[in-house]
């Protein structure tokens, strides 16, 4: 702790203004959390401790209090101990599936006296002190691979811990720490693996059962996927070697193939000309691997990696969506795919979510006054689905008003991360942006059908100790370090 000199020095090097975006959002949930489980029976009791917005009351000034004391702390015992504070969460999370009990099929509630707590919540900012001090001690350089694979495992680790205890929803978060990896300078060719997965996984499973045009034998989904590994390979060949010959040799050839071979199916012989494309993908990695022994150009090599990787992918998607995912997480994603409509099972807190949030039109129907909420048409409408409580009391100003305050947070956690002195503030400062920025992305489009339901809270708003406590810790962490800078700058 700091003497009474020291304390004032803090409090004038804070940045007031992000703390001024953390009580507007603490306010602004806490009347959602009220019109989320406000009931017309009991009119007048949104104080008391029986009542979930006068038990968030508690939670939002044991929170305040929480960041307080974190203020209170030198911002060295942050660095000094992460390692501690990491292993001790490892574990715990550890230990959590033999002490929590079954809520829901999840096994990450540990109950204390009268209530939970989630240690999978608070594992985030062990986490990000960890990768931090790890980073910052050894001046990792995440452009080179075996460095990268030290920073991926300190995070993949508390991830399959948290998997374990079957709250998938939670682990995912934990890829929000690559956006630090990114800033810190992992290659961009890493998230381009990332982007592309995510649409092979999209387009294939999406459109595995259309046909192409008019030819009944050819998958559509197919299709995009096996263009798209053909256009990818070859613009990575431009990009990453600066030649034009072998870029222009694999987009004509490829062209003349698929032209020549469309053609054929259509006006001579039908046919799955998949088949033909597939073949087309083995010839040009064969040529990729044999300019990078001719060459000896390794990037040739990667490109071949990644067009093999890439049709690895693919085929093995639609045997881990129906083969190793569970039933409702299937259901989950083909409702949101488009592929299924279930308006009264799987998509039904999502159909109501939507309704809620129209329902609220430009202005919305005032505090307290919703319908969708109050007669409890929407699940979990005060932790994983409170924006739709947003829209429909506040209507579209609000939720702008809310969007434009999670904005204003994610820019000054940029803002504080960019100044940082040394590069430990700095990684934490990119850790804390992207678990915000993951949180606030999924949960917002959750609600409204643009990305698939995993239960994650909405900073600030669901109801609930431990997400709360999580988001101010990982917070004022973040506030004492950049605090801490200040008073050093001005030595």
């Amino acid at each position: 702790m700091m003497n009474e000199d020291g304390q004032r020095g803090i409090l004038r090097s804070l940045d007031w203004l992000t703390i001024a975006i953390y009580v507007a959002l603490l306010g602004l949930g806490w009347m959602s959390v009220c019109g989320a489980s406000y009931d017309f029976d009991q009119a007048g009791d949104i104080l008391s401790f029986s009542s979930r917005s006068g038990m968030q009351v508690v939670w939002i000034c044991t929170s305040v209090v929480l960041g307080a004391l974190i203020l209170g702390v030198d911002e060295r015992f942050y660095e000094s101990f992460s390692y501690v504070i990491y292993a001790g969460f490892l574990i715990l999370l550890l230990a959590t599936p033999f002490l929590a009990r079954d809520i829901k099929g999840s096994m990450s509630w540990i109950k204390i006296g009268s209530f939970s707590i989630q240690p999978a919540e608070f594992a985030k900012f062990g986490t990000a002190l960890c990768v931090a001090r790890l980073i910052s001690e050894f001046d990792l350089k995440l452009n080179k691979f075996r460095h990268l694979l030290v920073a991926a495992a300190i995070v993949l680790v508390p991830m399959g811990l948290i998997v374990l205890q079957r709250e998938t929803g939670s682990a995912l978060v934990y890829l929000s720490f690559f956006l630090m990896c990114y800033r810190e300078g992992m290659p961009g060719a890493f998230l381009f693996v990332g982007v592309a997965a995510v649409y092979y996984f999209v387009a294939g499973i999406r459109f595995s059962q259309e046909p192409l045009l008019d030819l009944p034998e050819v998958s559509m989904g197919t299709c995009l996927v096996l263009v798209a590994v053909w256009l990818f390979s070859s613009g990575l060949t431009y990009v990453y070697t600066q030649l034009r010959k072998p870029f222009w040799w694999m987009m004509g050839t490829g062209l003349s193939v698929m032209v020549l071979s469309f053609l054929f199916a259509e006006y001579v012989v039908p046919f799955d000309l998949n088949y033909v494309f597939m073949g087309y993908i083995v010839l040009m990695v064969l040529y990729l691997l044999y300019l990078s022994l001719r060459e000896r150009v390794i990037q040739y090599f990667y490109i071949a990696l990644f067009a093999i990787g890439s049709m690895g992918f693919f085929y093995s998607a639609d045997y881990v969506l129906y083969h190793v995912m569970e039933p409702h997480q299937q259901d989950r994603i083909e409702v949101l795919l488009g592929i299924k409509d279930d308006p009264k099972g799987v998509g039904y807190n999502v159909s109501q979510a939507k309704i809620a949030i129209g329902s609220g039109g430009l202005k919305g129907k005032g505090f307290l006054n919703g319908t969708q909420t109050k007669l409890k048409y929407v699940p979990e409408q005060d932790t994983d689905f409170i924006f739709c409580t947003v829209g429909e009391e506040e209507g579209f100003v609000g939720c702008t008003v809310v969007l434009l305050l999670f904005l204003a947070l994610i820019w000054r956690l940029i803002h504080l991360a960019e100044r940082q002195i040394y590069r430990f503030g700095r990684v934490y400062g990119y850790c804390v942006l992207g678990v915000f920025f993951f949180h606030v992305f999924i949960n917002v489009g959750m609600v409204l059908g643009l990305t698939p339901v995993i239960g994650i809270p909405l900073p600030f708003f669901s109801y609930g100790g431990s997400s709360l406590w999580g988001f101010t810790i990982l917070l004022f962490i973040m506030l004492r370090i950049d605090a801490g800078r200040n008073r050093l700058k001005r030595k």
